[in-house]
């Protein structure tokens, strides 16, 4: 029997109303500015899409909570085809100021065919030049790739998909993102002046607009709750506060810095006339 046309229409009220709360994270937990769209795919997922275009510039957002300490991912699918010129980021940050701590996972586009470039970094007190670089071994605007940042006490650890590719220690007499709370961050935007071969190469417009999508986003972390107050964690803190690499996970580590890293700032003498930086002689 064929259905009644409002029958029809409550069916797909109905199931745009189960999508919609099976998996909403965009705005429960973030401010967003700019170029940001929100959908939701076949199996209820929030997807949400920043789109870059030159009259109207990129997209952002932002968590609406800080965290200390934490493990930190997104499903990012980047900009297909030429995306030289443009940067997609997934970063925590405790704000702008001079001496602002910042965990960064940059996405440096690249023209059709070469790889994209991720590059990581970490800020301590304003003091960053701490970038690993490395190119991706497959195509990240293929489909989604999971990217995770696990910050705790001990080190910062970047993931990608179920490889980690590097470890950030802390050392007791050296700078580290250990003292000011961060919120989250992810960002599309026009890095023509640096992002692809150093500025070389810069966004071609005429493939606007360009489109990041993001979903699954997931924050298991520490709130600060002020005034000395002891942190609010979730249960089980465990499993990420004392996390760090095991000897199967250094292994990949090596690899991914063995077959893909781009630059390592511990190897630029140029940058550091005076020295390197001294965690590049431990560990």
């Amino acid at each position: 029997m064929a259905m009644a046309p409002r029958a029809v229409s409550l069916s797909v009220a109905v199931v745009v109303a189960l999508l919609a709360t099976a998996d909403s994270w965009l705005y429960e937990e973030f401010t967003t500015d700019g170029n940001v769209r929100a959908d939701y795919n076949a199996q209820g997922q929030q997807v949400a899409s920043l789109i870059l275009t030159q009259q109207s510039g990129g997209g952002a957002f932002g968590s609406r909570r800080k965290y200390l300490y934490g493990e930190f991912s997104i499903q990012m699918k980047l900009v297909p085809g030429n995306s030289a010129g443009t940067v997609t980021s997934f970063y925590l940050s405790s704000g702008d100021g001079p001496g602002h701590d910042e965990i960064d996972m940059e996405f440096m586009g690249n023209s059709t065919g070469q790889p994209v470039v991720l590059n990581t970094n970490v800020w301590a007190n304003g003091d960053g030049k701490k970038e690993h670089q490395f190119d991706l071994w497959f195509d990240p605007a293929a489909d989604y790739h999971t990217y995770t940042i696990i910050w705790n006490h001990k080190n910062v650890i970047f993931k990608v998909d179920d490889l980690f590719i590097r470890s950030f220690t802390r050392y007791a007499d050296l700078p580290y993102p250990g003292a000011k709370p961060m919120s989250v961050h992810a960002t599309l935007w026009d890095g023509s002046y640096w992002a692809t071969q150093k500025g070389k190469v810069p966004v071609d417009w005429s493939g606007a607009p360009f489109v990041v999508s993001y979903r699954g986003y997931s924050a298991d972390a520490c709130v600060p709750n002020g005034d000395g107050r002891p942190l609010s964690c979730p249960a089980g803190t465990g499993r990420w506060m004392d996390r760090q690499l095991d000897d199967a996970e250094r292994g990949t580590v090596a690899w991914a810095r063995r077959d893909y890293m781009r630059y390592n700032y511990c190897d630029d003498g140029w940058r550091f006339p005076q020295g390197f930086p001294a965690e590049c002689s431990r560990g």
